[in-house]
């Protein structure tokens, strides 16, 4: 399914309002800070009136402080604070949601200044504001890895038009102009770089802080800041398709996909608040008949303390932000996770399946040997075969491509694809076939017995139905390959295995070199998802496999989780894939994995704390021996700690 473009400027709008005009005279540090007050000032107020009146009620200094006055001091204490929450209570029950926790802070709350308990009932409500207070804070922290791509959002660009570089809205700029890129300032659009090399900041693309030294020809990405000197760079994508609004598309979506736990909970807490509220009306009526000294308004009293024990803020708050602080160390990091359901499927994957080529190995060719076996000079055979491969956007052609040929460039036409096996097309009126052994095989090509031994990727000519020689290919192992299957070990994965297209000589041998379990070359890309296929039905296997090209889409698309790479992946893989590795690092994969289980640790850790302390103080609360500040404590400082905690995710530091 296509996804919506994502338009920066529309994420927010206010975010970068004068970000470049400093000399209006006005500190928006400064507005900040009293936005900020303002939000606190309710809490404040309320809690010094509160303050004041118990200690009034505590001396007992002033006689006229009974009554209507005692009455209109507490109320006014508990409108700041508790005139939202009925409001937000009576707007739910319009919408026909009546039973929510505002609804239960409410009964509660005005059911203590009914039987004359003002402070208490301004205090649970008080306390209710500042953990919403503390909620928000938290979220807003848990947001600052989103705000940090925010402000990597670029503002302007720098184009070559008219024979002069002139600022333009970066929407603006089509593929393939020329744009220029200042000191200090964000590469404005995904291009190619021009210039001879470049220093980049690319933290907010890649999670990684070090600079990044790009090379004359080489991809940059939008939201990366140029260190050293000016740069020019050609543009290969609009503003709207550039990295930076992939990313951000991703991790705004990625809220949006709640985790089974989470779903849970909701539902959890639509049946579990009506029950409460039926349970505190049979708390209050029921033991008239069974109680001798039966006592209305200190059973309705209990009731109230078991309606606040009993709302389940702390569950409904702690849970969604342990998983947005999950989803934002992750950003991080570097790595993307498309939705909470995801990290939870992480901590589950016991067998991890991996492509060879872009994956662990860095996916830059260079030809090793040309064997030339035609009538043709080594030059002119490689026109024919550069003339094919210029139809290709495999790794494997752009390497072929970069072969200095002399003489006039030759042209191919109908040029088709065979699956898994090469192409076969028309170069100067005669018919090309490039590709494997297979090819050559199923075109009745007779193919020299030497080419049985050679290692190496290799891809092989024939023209006019006779062989013509072959090319070999080079890879090379990515600089953490080893790393990575170490700690994917490390992390408790108990099984690796790779499946590539390449050559089965070549995959056994990568295989061998990083003590991967089994591997399996020369696959088709249906021939991946079977293998997969097998694999999941297995018992008790969860399967993560980790991609990056267009023909891995149908195995990331099958797999319990689905790994892309998101700096050589196609965009095929990326759209398909559930978590992206921006740094192309396949060592990412063990702190994916620890991440998620860090998340699910602290999400069921406030679970348990919630429930434990609820269920303690609800049997003292029934009993008559908790008072509305113990449940108070249930209730509110339950919900505090559990915010404190899932916090801990977002200082969190994973190796």
């Amino acid at each position: 399914m296509k996804k919506k473009k994502v338009n920066l400027r529309d994420l927010d709008p206010k975010e970068h309002q004068g970000e470049h005009s400093h000399d209006d005279g006005h500190n928006h540090s400064s507005a900040a800070e009293v936005s900020n007050f303002k939000t606190y000032l309710p809490a404040i107020f309320s809690f010094l009136m509160l303050i004041t009146g118990i200690a009034i009620d505590y001396f007992d200094t002033f006689p006229f402080f009974r009554g209507w006055v005692r009455i209109i001091w507490y109320t006014v204490a508990y409108i700041p604070v508790g005139f939202p929450v009925i409001k937000e209570g009576w707007n739910s029950i319009k919408k026909g949601d009546f039973f929510t926790e505002f609804l239960l802070m409410s009964i509660a709350t005005l059911g203590a200044f009914a039987i004359g308990e003002y402070p208490e009932g301004v205090a649970v409500m008080l306390f209710y504001a500042v953990g919403e207070l503390f909620q928000n804070a938290a979220v807003n922290r848990a947001k600052g890895n989103i705000k940090a791509l925010l402000d990597a959002r670029p503002d302007e660009a720098l184009v070559y038009r008219n024979e002069d570089f002139v600022s333009v809205n970066p929407e603006t700029v089509e593929i393939g102009e020329r744009i220029q890129v200042r000191v200090g300032e964000k590469i404005p659009l995904d291009g190619i770089l021009l210039s001879e090399k470049a220093s980049l900041n690319t933290a907010a693309i890649t999670g990684e802080s070090k600079p990044d030294t790009i090379a004359k020809s080489e991809k940059v990405y939008a939201g990366s800041i140029n260190l050293d000197g000016v740069i020019e760079v050609k543009t290969t994508k609009e503003f709207k398709d550039s990295s930076i609004a992939r990313i951000l598309d991703m991790v705004q979506n990625a809220t949006a996909r709640k985790s089974k736990t989470e779903l849970f909970i909701r539902k959890f807490a639509r049946i579990y608040t009506p029950i409460v509220v039926f349970l505190a009306i049979g708390l209050t009526f029921l033991p008239y008949f069974f109680v001798d000294d039966y006592v209305f308004r200190d059973w309705l009293y209990r009731a109230l303390i078991f309606l606040v024990i009993s709302c389940p803020c702390a569950l409904v708050i702690s849970i969604p932000l342990g998983y947005f602080g999950g989803l934002g160390a992750a950003s991080r990091n570097g790595i993307l996770f498309k939705g909470a359901s995801f990290l939870d499927a992480m901590t589950k994957v016991n067998t991890v399946v991996m492509d060879k080529t872009g994956t662990v190995t860095k996916g830059v060719f260079k030809i090793k040997e040309v064997v030339n076996k035609s009538n043709f000079a080594e030059a002119e055979f490689m026109q024919y075969l550069m003339a094919m491969e210029e139809q290709s956007t495999h790794p494997i052609a752009k390497a072929i491509l970069e072969y200095k040929a002399d003489g006039a460039d030759f042209e191919a036409t109908e040029v088709s694809e065979v699956a898994g096996k090469g192409l076969k097309g028309t170069v100067n009126g005669k018919q090309v076939l490039v590709g494997n052994k297979a090819l050559m095989v199923s075109n009745s090509i007779e193919v020299p017995s030497e080419t049985d031994t050679i290692v190496e990727s290799i891809v092989m000519v024939a023209i006019d139905k006779k062989f013509a020689g072959y090319v070999t290919i080079a890879d090379e192992l990515k600089e953490d390959a080893h790393q990575a299957i170490n700690q994917i070990r490390e992390a408790g994965i108990s099984k690796i295995i790779m499946l590539s297209g390449d050559k089965d000589s070549i995959t056994q041998q990568v295989s061998e070199e990083l003590k991967i379990d089994w591997a399996k070359g020369g696959l088709l890309p249906e021939d991946k998802l079977n293998e997969v296929e097998k694999l999941k039905k297995q018992p008790d296997t969860t399967v993560a496999f980790m991609g990056d090209g267009i023909n891995d889409a149908p195995v990331l698309a099958a797999s319990d989780v689905g790994i892309a790479m998101g700096g050589l992946g196609s965009d095929v893989a990326i759209e398909t894939a559930d978590v992206i590795i921006q740094t192309d690092q396949p060592s990412k994969i063990a702190r994916a994995v620890k991440i998620g289980r860090s998340t699910r640790r602290i999400v069921w850790q406030n679970i348990g704390l919630a429930f434990g302390v609820k269920v303690i103080v609800l049997i003292l609360g029934a009993g008559g021996l908790a008072s509305m500040w113990e449940a108070v404590f249930a209730d509110v400082g339950v919900a505090l700690l559990a915010i404190f905690n899932a916090v801990r995710l977002q200082k969190k530091r994973w190796k």
